[in-house]
C-alpha cells in the first residue's frame, strides 16, 4: 500500500512564503511523475507544478516565477517551494504522484491535502 503525507500548509500573510513536502511511502517499484495540485472553494482541481523522474519541470503559468519543484528521489519526497505569496492562491493543496508497483501497474495517488491560506 502507498502513502503520500504532505506537510507544511499553514496560515502566511502576503508576500511571505512556504515550502509543502510530500513523503511517499510503502511498497512500490518507482515514482515516476510527481507533482502538486490545488483546489479552491468552488473550484475544480487544478494543476500547479509537475516533475518527471528525469527531473523535467512544468508550471501553472500562474505560479511561473514564483513556486519551485523539486524531489529527492532518496527521500521519496516532493517539494513545492511558494514564493511572494497572493491570497488568490489560497486552496488546499495535494500531492499527486505516479507510482510503478511490482505488477507493472502505474498508479496515480494522491495525498490528504494541506491548506494553504494567504492573508491580505
Amino acid at each position: 500500500q502507498v502513502h503520500l503525507v504532505e506537510s507544511g500548509g499553514g496560515l502566511v500573510q502576503a508576500g511571505g512564503s512556504l515550502r509543502l513536502s510530500c513523503d511517499v511511502s510503502g511498497g512500490f517499484r518507482s515514482i515516476n511523475h510527481m507533482g502538486w495540485y490545488r483546489q479552491a472553494p468552488g473550484n475544480e482541481r487544478e494543476l500547479v507544478a509537475v516533475t518527471t523522474s528525469g527531473g523535467s519541470t512544468n508550471y501553472a503559468d500562474s505560479v511561473k516565477g514564483r513556486f519551485t519543484i523539486s524531489r529527492d528521489n532518496a527521500k521519496n519526497t516532493v517539494y513545492l517551494q511558494m514564493n511572494s505569496l497572493k491570497p488568490e492562491v489560497t486552496a488546499v493543496y495535494y500531492c499527486n504522484a505516479e507510482i510503478s508497483d511490482y505488477g507493472g501497474w502505474q498508479v496515480e495517488h494522491w495525498g490528504q491535502g494541506t491548506q494553504v491560506t494567504v492573508s491580505s
